[in-house]
């Protein structure tokens, strides 16, 4: 074949060249040209989801509390619950805090806004846990009452009140409990036991109202 053959094959070899990288560059960005899935081993952006609510902590007085109002920063703020229970707000006015749930009080703010706000999305967080408290007395060097956390168990409480005098009997220890019934239960604690392992359920988590008695 000579040169001057070959030249009407030309056109054609470059049309099928065009069209092998063009049906590359359509399977890297898909028929809407935006980015195709990604490549194994490298991460896409994903939207960070809200931590869930936990519905089994109910609002105090005392607690402080982060109201984020989305683009309205006139009403997001973090604010205390006053000793009757209610917080204040731009536009929401006096609204019930103590006895809510985070969620509750979110869609009770929410309820409140929609005649001034279409669609208001409402977040309220707990900052400072001030309303639920446990008690530890007798020989500890700062006895007293003491904020609870979710976490707190009997051996972090000894520790919060800066733990034993000289005389104090570890063994005899007990934590108070009031029933639902309005009795108090008496659950003993051997603090010896514990720290080396022994009968370790006797640690329990503590609850609102809790005191702990060192004698």
């Amino acid at each position: 074949m000579n040169l001057t053959s070959a030249k009407p094959y030309a056109p054609l070899l470059t049309a099928g060249v065009c069209l092998a990288l063009l049906s590359g560059l359509w399977a890297q960005t898909g028929a809407g040209g935006t980015a195709g899935p990604a490549k194994p081993g490298t991460s896409a952006p994903v939207a960070a989801s809200a931590k869930p609510h936990d519905d089994t902590f109910v609002i105090g007085a005392d607690d402080v509390l982060a109201i984020n109002v989305w683009k309205e920063p006139e009403i997001t703020r973090s604010i205390p619950v006053r000793s009757d229970g209610k917080i204040s707000l731009p536009l929401v006015g006096e609204v019930q805090a103590a006895g809510q749930t985070p969620r509750q009080l979110e869609q009770a703010i929410a309820a409140k806004l929609q005649g001034y706000i279409s669609e208001p999305e409402v977040t309220v967080i707990v900052q400072e846990i001030k309303s639920q408290k446990f008690n530890v007395l007798g020989q500890v060097s700062k006895p007293g009452s003491y904020p609870l956390s979710n976490t707190v168990t009997i051996l972090d409480a000894i520790a919060l009140a800066g733990g034993f005098r000289d005389f104090a009997k570890q063994k005899s220890i007990y934590v108070l409990r009031q029933n639902p019934n309005g009795e108090p239960t008496r659950l003993p604690f051997n603090y010896k036991e514990v720290i080396k392992g022994k009968n370790p359920s006797q640690n329990i988590k503590l609850e609102p109202g809790d005191t702990i008695y060192v004698p």
